[in-house]
């Protein structure tokens, strides 16, 4: 373990803090939960605010480093515990093109799909980070056919992130199934830590709903 620095992962479950949990597990470090009832609008409170002015979660604070932003949480943790062989190291030729992944996600595949499910128009392909939905949409199938990850046979922190990211874009037909991404989300859904999160977040999600309904009841 490269740091000893006790860890808070700021949490709510089913949301993209769930990605988060799933990698702390994978670098089997310890780590303390604190969970927001977002059905209840904790994330809008001032003592959640004063974490990320957002509202937005997941947020990860170690020791006295805290770090907001998915993408940024994925590329700290994994290099903060090389250790477990999540993450290329710098002077690594996988390098690139791991960081390249983890930022397509947030910078163009988050992007590119919000806009398509909200029926915006986008600019042209000189105009948006993402090129054009289509586009996009290719390269990843492309690049998930070659696989087994998206290095290859090298499974990083990037395949967590986007094996769980298709898997809840395309359960909402956010994104359409295609063969790769299907196969692709199965071989990372089929991980250890991937199922006991989202059982644990299923737990969750119940208590919290009722911990809403009690609220709206009382006011």
């Amino acid at each position: 373990m490269t740091t000893n620095a006790p860890i808070t992962l700021f949490y709510s479950p089913q949301t993209r803090a769930t990605g988060a949990r799933v990698l702390l597990e994978e670098l089997k470090v310890p780590y303390e939960l604190h969970v927001l009832n977002m059905k209840t609008g904790e994330q809008r409170q001032p003592a959640y605010l004063a974490i990320n002015p957002l509202g937005k979660v997941p947020a990860v604070r170690v020791g006295d480093t805290l770090v907001t932003e998915q993408g940024a949480i994925y590329l700290y943790l994994a290099d903060l515990f090389p250790e477990a062989g999540l993450a290329p190291a710098l002077t690594d030729p996988d390098r690139g093109a791991y960081v390249r992944w983890l930022f397509i996600y947030g910078s163009c595949f988050e992007p590119a799909v919000v806009d398509r499910y909200m029926k915006r128009e986008p600019g042209s392909m000189n105009e948006t980070p993402y090129a054009s939905y289509d586009s996009l949409i290719d390269l990843l199938e492309q690049t998930m056919k070659k696989g087994p990850y998206l290095l290859g046979e090298r499974f990083t922190a990037a395949d967590l992130l986007w094996g769980i990211a298709l898997r809840w874009t395309t359960m909402f037909g956010l994104v359409e199934e295609r063969p790769a991404f299907q196969a692709y989300m199965n071989r990372i859904g089929s991980r250890a830590s991937i199922q006991q999160v989202s059982a644990e977040d299923a737990v969750m999600v119940v208590e919290h709903e009722a911990a809403a309904a009690r609220l709206k009841a009382t006011s």
